[in-house]
């Protein structure tokens, strides 16, 4: 009973656990299944099937369940390969240990979610939760004639069990996890011990990478070596050309061309389109939307806000003038002036000098200090109108532009409260004044008037024809003809095409990089009838891919292309460091100083728990190394992370002595506790004999 004690103490989890359980019961049917059977396993834990038609409505489900489309099919096959591995990892330890609930305590479980808890049906007269009523609701499923409903609500049962079980193990493990007094005793050591040490150094950048070469080999016999730290997926590396459907200057001159019929008056089939000069004001905006892909906009423009390669033109035009053709953003476009507003828009600064009381405010002073300080402030800026950002950074309370000077620019009519408002449109440009708000008193400076105008304009983007996709559909064709059985790199050289390589793919990727998602294109690479050099063509929505497979890794650890850099790096280290050493000679910091053209450098107070050193970065055997001398011992040669070091220790301050390490014990005892669950189920994953096929589907 203790443990279902904890169970209900810890009931918000499990509620919204619950209430996903129970959505799945109140679904009129299940999702239909997104995918093609397959007779396949997706994988396989420790023994036991990950089927493929139950792995793929489940992940049809999730990808449905999804907001507005968020999630892809491979992100929700993914997100249910992670679910169902985890599922049976924890089941087993739970079979072992023999943890379950029984028929009463489900009941209890279940009534804490508010659907059933706080649902009027299975309420008695005092608004308690009624157990015999929600009894009489189970039977009434069970004895339905449909079915259906009584599956589904035993299926909810079985996942509301499952979680709660899962849950109870969790809170086992970490009910299990406990700190001794002597960890409490170490971390206070790590805390508070502390070390001044003389060093000097001579970084790795000094040696250029080309003087040091590493080879493949070296870098895969490093990572057999330290095989643990380096497991990873099968990976596949390809190489691609992609041909992008873009228009081609035929295509931009054939909408040029219609563009010019909305000029001159046109004719479409068997109707005559007249010219957009002359259609009247009152119509124009019911044709800017019949022809255009985007609808006519009423709004009063800047001409800061026009595109900026046509913004004189635009601008200038008298009422009614149509300017274009012109290409904008990729799109053809024809622009009518509909109309000028002068003072559509300002720009001023501000100082804001709030008070005690004032909306948002923060301040302390009183509004009367307040007014003096800006009436103060006035006279300054008055006197010096030049200096006015300077007054603004040194006393506005306003953080959303104080760092600017007080400037806001393109005000709006209506945008600022009314008082600021009327300042600003008010006055002419370079007036200066106070006016109060509810935010306080505002010292303001009008600094710019703009005028606006409104613009009718038809747009339309620019498209490749089916022209123009057909050859670029020959195009590919014929590079991928070309390159069957021949050097990719070559070919592509011959033909004046820009390789993209995509290195480090693995089974469960969606996305290749510069594509975007091509889930079809990662599947392919992994597919076992798929060999290094074969070549493939793909339809994209924006053009053709020609791929050819560079590397499969199959090795169980990093591909070469990512060990190059990390491991690589390791390497060239331990070769520069040999480099190195040769010119660190001499018995003390100085003499090495000297002979290297360094200098010997003091720090203080390293604690042994953050062993970094300022400016260089976590150097562990450095400091490690200056813990472990006497005070006045030099060390040897030491091969840090950032060069070779050799250090001096001058003091090793040991931690204060105290008995009580209880606040220590506390928090280490939290830090554990929370991550048990997750360490716990890492280390089993890691243990557990998975096989994963999810490069298949």
């Amino acid at each position: 009973m203790a443990v279902l004690n904890n169970i209900r103490k810890r009931s918000g989890l499990l509620i919204i656990i619950i209430g996903l359980a129970l959505v799945l019961f109140l679904l009129p049917e299940l999702f239909k299944n997104g995918f093609s059977s397959n007779d396949n396993n997706v994988g396989e834990v420790n023994g036991t099937d990950i089927v493929a038609q139950d792995f793929m409505r489940k992940t049809a489900q999730l990808e449905k369940q999804s907001q507005q489309g968020q999630m892809s099919a491979t992100q929700a096959m993914n997100s249910v390969w992670e679910q169902e591995v985890r599922s049976i990892i924890v089941k087993e330890q739970i079979e072992k240990i023999g943890l379950g609930i029984g028929k009463e305590q489900l009941i209890n479980v279940i009534k804490a979610n508010p659907y059933f808890a706080q649902n009027p049906q299975f309420l008695n007269e005092a608004g308690k939760f009624d157990e015999n009523k929600f009894k009489e609701f189970v039977k009434s499923i069970k004895n339905d004639p449909n079915q259906d409903r009584w599956a589904q609500w035993q299926e909810f049962e079985r996942e509301v069990e499952k979680s709660t079980i899962e849950q109870l193990y969790y809170n086992l493990l970490k009910g299990g996890v406990y700190t001794t007094q002597a960890e409490g005793k170490f971390k206070h050591v790590l805390d508070t011990k502390k070390v001044d040490f003389d060093y000097v150094t001579v970084s790795f950048a000094t040696v250029n990478d080309d003087q040091v070469k590493v080879s493949d080999d070296e870098i895969m016999a490093y990572m057999k070596k330290n095989s643990k730290k380096y497991k990873s997926d099968n990976t596949r590396s390809i190489d691609y050309v992609f041909f992008e459907n873009k228009p081609s200057k035929e295509d931009e001159k054939a909408l040029e061309t219609q563009f010019y019929g909305y000029i001159n008056g046109k004719v479409d089939g068997t109707d005559t389109v007249p010219s957009f000069k002359n259609i009247k004001i009152e119509n124009v905006a019911q044709f800017v939307n019949a022809e255009s892909e985007t609808p006519f906009d009423s709004t009063y423009v800047t001409k800061n806000n026009l595109p900026i390669e046509f913004q004189e033109q635009l601008f200038n035009l008298t009422n009614g003038e149509v300017f274009g053709p012109y290409v904008n953003n990729g799109y053809q476009s024809l622009s009518r002036m509909m109309g000028k507003k002068s003072n559509a828009s300002a720009k001023a600064s501000h100082i804001l000098l709030a008070y005690q009381g004032a909306q948002s405010s923060s301040a302390t002073r009183t509004k009367e200090e307040a007014q003096a300080l800006a009436n103060s402030l006035l006279a300054q800026a008055k006197a010096n109108p030049n200096g006015f950002a300077a007054l603004a950074q040194a006393n506005s309370d306003d953080p959303g532009s104080k760092n600017n000077g007080g400037e806001y620019d393109n005000i709006t009519p209506g945008q600022m409260v009314p008082k600021f408002n009327d300042f600003v449109f008010n006055n002419g440009v370079g007036t200066i004044g106070v006016v109060e708000t509810d935010f306080g008193f505002h010292v303001i400076k009008v600094l710019a008037k703009y005028d606006a105008i409104q613009l009718a304009t038809i747009t339309k983007k620019i498209e490749p024809s089916e022209k123009t996709i057909d050859g670029n559909y020959d195009k590919a064709s014929n590079f991928e003809t070309d390159a069957a059985g021949k050097n990719f790199e070559e070919v592509a050289k011959k033909a004046n095409a820009t390789i993209v390589p995509a290195t480090n793919l693995r089974p469960s990727d969606e996305y290749v990089q510069g594509l975007g998602a091509q889930r079809e294109i990662v599947r392919w690479a992994f597919n076992e009838d798929t060999n290094k050099g074969d070549i493939k063509r793909f339809e994209t929505a924006n053009g053709f891919v020609v791929a050819s497979v560079k590397d499969k890794n199959e090795t169980g650890l990093l591909s070469m292309d990512i060990a190059r850099q990390s491991v690589g790096a390791i390497l060239r280290n331990e070769k520069k460091a040999e480099i190195i050493k040769k010119k660190m000679s001499g018995a003390s910091l100085e003499n090495i100083a000297k002979a290297t053209g360094g200098s010997v450098i003091t720090i203080t107070d390293v604690a042994l728990g953050n062993p970094s050193i300022a400016n260089i970065g976590s150097e562990p055997k450095v400091i490690g190394t200056a813990f472990n001398l006497e005070a006045g011992k030099t060390s040897g040669l030491v091969v840090g992370n950032s060069g070779v070091f050799m250090v001096k220790t001058k003091k090793i301050t040991n931690a204060p002595e105290t008995k009580d390490f209880s606040t220590l014990v506390s928090q280490k005892q939290m830090q554990e506790a929370n991550s048990a669950q997750q360490r716990a189920y890492q280390a089993l994953k890691d243990k557990a004999d998975i096989t994963d096929n999810r490069g298949k589907f």
